[in-house]
């Protein structure tokens, strides 16, 4: 199955020819990120995991029970692997969030490889928690 947002993904970076290219345009990403309210930057946001701070905040709208994703990061390049997920998970239903596979997407994106050990357990850590979120609707829908 192919998603339209990482073929989106994957025809703007298919443009950059080197992991310097990649790597800038990924902090461009991130700089099109909304900066959370402070109140939002709060310890159970902290996303657990990763190196730098992250914050990680969503809602549900009640009618059709999609999951909007917010974020920030300290780090510029965790900023825009942040605004990536937040591209691909934003906006979905809790099934189809649990569908998709980060790794596989930043390895389609050319990304995957160029990633610290560390940046990667961040990467992880982001999608696993956005992932959490989809468990827990999906979870309360069904009670």
């Amino acid at each position: 199955m192919s998603d339209p947002r990482l073929e989106d993904l994957i025809e703007e970076f298919s443009f950059l020819d080197d992991w310097e290219e990649r790597y800038r345009y990924v902090i461009d990403l991130g700089r099109t990120l909304p900066p959370l309210d402070e109140s939002e930057r709060v310890e159970v946001a902290k996303v657990r995991g990763c190196a730098s701070q992250v914050w990680l905040v969503s809602t549900t709208d009640p009618e059709t029970g999609l999951i909007e994703f917010r974020g920030q990061s300290d780090a510029a390049i965790v900023q825009g692997l942040l605004a990536i997920l937040v591209r691909l998970y934003s906006g979905r239903a809790p099934a189809e969030i649990l569908a998709l596979d980060a790794q596989a997407a930043f390895q389609a994106l050319g990304l995957g490889d160029a990633l610290t050990p560390q940046r990667s357990n961040g990467l992880k850590a982001m999608a696993l928690r956005m992932q959490d979120v989809a468990k827990d609707a999906l979870a309360s829908s069904q009670a």
